[in-house]
C-alpha cells in the first residue's frame, strides 16, 4: 500500500551484449528468459506504479513485447544503464522517483526495491537512494570487486570504496560479527528523483570516481546526498553460466 503521493516508475536496463555469459538475459532454461523472471521481480514492489524495460537492441524488444511487458526502445550509444534508464525517464515526466533495477537480478525483492523507494519518501533532502548488506567475511572484506560503503547516523552515504572501509588501525575478527553491522557491502540497485536522474549524465566524472572505478562517487562529490537502507542478505545476479545454473536450480526446487 502506498503512503505517498510520489509516483514510482520501475525502469529495466536491457542489454543484449554480455562479456562473461552472452546473451544473458535471454537465457530461458526454465521456462521463461532471464529478463522476464527480472521483470516479474520488480512487479511485485508495492510502491511502484510502473514497471519498463528499457531495450537496446530489437531482440531484447520483442522478447519483453512476448511476455506481454512493457518495452522501450532506448539508444545504442549509451554508456552505461544509468543514461538508459534516463532517455526512458526523459518519455514519462508524470513520475517522481525512478528505480534503476538490473536485468540480471531475477530474484531482487519486492521489498528491497520498496526500501530505497521509501528512503528518497522519508529523506527529502536525498536525490538518490541506495541499498547495502553486512559483510560478514573477511574473504569479501578484503575484495575490490566487493563495494563497500559507510553511512552516517541519518543513514546517508558518507562514502563508497573498493577497499576495507573503516579500516581498522587493529584486526579484530569480532568485527564482523558485531551487532549493529561493522561492514556493509554496496548493492547496486539506485532509486533516483526524477528531476536529479536526468541532470546526472551531465555532471563531470569526478576525482574520486576516477580513482576508485566507482560512479555513485560522482554523486556524493557533487555535494549531493544518497540515503542508504540496509536488507539482511545481498541481491544475488547473474553474471557467469555457474550463476545461471544455480539460479536454475533454485527454481526448480521452488
Amino acid at each position: 500500500m502506498k503512503d505517498s503521493d510520489l509516483k514510482t516508475l520501475i525502469v529495466i536496463p536491457a542489454r543484449l551484449a554480455s562479456t562473461r555469459l552472452p546473451r544473458k538475459l535471454l537465457l530461458n532454461e526454465t521456462g521463461k528468459t532471464l529478463l522476464e523472471h527480472t521483470f516479474a521481480a520488480a512487479r511485485c514492489s508495492q510502491l511502484a506504479d510502473e514497471v519498463i524495460v528499457a531495450a537496446d537492441d530489437r531482440e531484447i524488444y520483442e522478447a519483453v513485447t512476448a511476455f506481454g511487458g512493457n518495452v522501450e526502445m532506448t539508444a545504442s550509444t549509451h554508456q552505461s544503464g544509468t543514461d538508459r534508464a534516463a532517455e526512458v525517464s526523459a518519455r514519462h515526466r508524470q513520475f517522481d522517483i525512478v528505480v534503476n533495477v538490473q536485468g540480471d537480478e531475477p530474484e531482487i525483492p519486492g521489498a528491497a526495491i520498496d526500501m530505497a523507494i521509501q528512503m528518497l519518501v522519508d529523506d527529502p533532502q536525498a536525490v538518490v537512494a541506495t541499498l547495502a548488506t553486512p559483510i560478514h567475511s573477511r574473504q569479501q572484506l578484503d575484495d575490490s570487486s566487493c563495494v563497500k560503503v559507510v553511512m552516517d547516523a541519518r543513514q546517508r552515504a558518507m562514502y563508497f570504496s573498493r577497499s576495507p572501509i573503516p579500516c581498522p588501525k587493529v584486526w579484530d575478527d569480532r568485527l564482523l560479527n558485531s551487532q549493529p553491522a561493522t561492514f556493509f557491502q554496496h548493492i547496486g540497485l539506485y532509486a533516483y528523483r526524477r528531476d536529479f536522474l536526468e541532470q546526472y549524465s551531465s555532471l563531470k566524472r569526478s576525482p574520486l570516481e576516477e580513482i576508485e572505478s566507482l560512479e555513485q562517487l560522482r554523486i556524493l562529490q557533487a555535494g549531493e546526498t544518497i540515503s542508504v537502507g540496509v536488507i539482511a542478505h545481498p541481491v544475488v545476479g547473474i553474471d557467469t553460466a555457474k550463476d545461471y545454473e544455480l539460479f536454475v536450480s533454485r527454481q526448480k526446487n521452488c
